[in-house]
C-alpha cells in the first residue's frame, strides 16, 4: 500500500509534506508549459494554411497550464496572471512559422488598394483588392478584421506574399518573425518562473493543511 506523502504532525501544528514530490510536480508543471509552445509551434509549420487550427490547439494547451498551475499552487492568483504571459505564448507560436516562411521566400511588392470587400458587422472584415506598380492586379485578397486604422482604398502599402500560395498574403510592416519569437520566449520565462513560485508557494500551503478553496484562497 502505498504510503501518503502528507502527515499530520500535532506538536507542530502542521504536516510533514515530502519536498521531493513538490519539486517534481514544479518541474512537470514548467516542462508542460514548453512543451505546450513547442506543439503549438509544430502544429502552426503543419498547418500553414489554416490558422485556426494551431489556435485551437494552443488555446486548449494554454488552458490546460493554467489549471495545472492552479492545482500545484492550491490557489488562483497566479493561475490568473499567468493567462497574459500566455496570450505572448499563443500569439508568438503560432505566428512565428507563418512569418519566417514570408520572410525566407516571401515576395515584397508595393501596391495600391483598388477595392474593398468588406464583410461582417459594420463591415469589419476587409478583403482587399491589389495593383502592382506595374498595373498588375494580384488575384489573392489582402485580408485585415478590424475597423481601427484599417487601410482604406487608393492606399498604398507594401506587402509579402507566399510565391507557393501557402502563407497568406500580410503587410510588410507586420512581418516579424524575431519578434514573435521574442514575445514566445519572454511569456515562456513569465511561465517557468511563475511555475516555480506555484510550487513553492502549494508546498508551503500543503504543510499547512490548506488543501481546499483552490478559487479562493490567497
Amino acid at each position: 500500500m502505498r504510503r501518503s506523502t502528507i502527515r499530520p504532525l500535532s506538536s507542530m501544528g502542521g504536516y510533514a509534506v515530502d519536498p521531493w514530490q513538490s519539486v517534481r510536480r514544479t518541474l512537470a508543471v514548467a516542462g508542460y508549459g514548453w512543451l505546450a509552445a513547442l506543439v503549438t509551434g509544430y502544429v502552426s509549420y503543419l498547418a500553414l494554411r489554416w490558422v485556426w487550427v494551431p489556435i485551437a490547439v494552443g488555446v486548449v494547451l494554454c488552458l490546460a497550464f493554467v489549471v495545472a498551475l492552479i492545482v500545484l499552487h492550491r490557489a488562483a492568483w497566479i493561475a490568473l496572471l499567468s493567462v497574459v504571459p500566455g496570450l505572448f505564448i499563443l500569439v508568438g507560436a503560432v505566428q512565428y512559422a507563418p512569418e519566417l516562411a514570408l520572410e525566407v521566400r516571401g515576395v515584397r511588392e508595393s501596391v495600391v488598394i483598388v477595392a474593398d470587400d468588406a464583410t461582417g458587422k459594420d463591415g469589419s472584415n476587409h478583403r482587399y483588392t491589389l495593383r502592382t506598380a506595374d498595373g498588375e492586379e494580384l488575384t489573392e485578397r489582402l485580408t485585415y478584421n478590424g475597423s481601427a486604422w484599417a487601410p482604406k482604398v487608393g492606399e498604398r502599402l507594401d506587402v509579402i506574399r507566399d510565391p507557393e500560395g501557402v502563407v497568406p498574403m500580410e503587410q510588410a510592416d507586420e512581418v516579424d518573425a524575431a519578434g514573435r519569437l521574442g514575445a514566445l520566449g519572454a511569456g515562456l520565462v513569465a511561465w517557468t518562473l511563475m511555475a516555480v513560485l506555484a510550487g513553492w508557494r502549494g508546498h508551503v500551503r500543503r504543510r499547512k493543511g490548506k488543501t481546499d478553496s483552490l478559487l479562493l484562497s490567497l
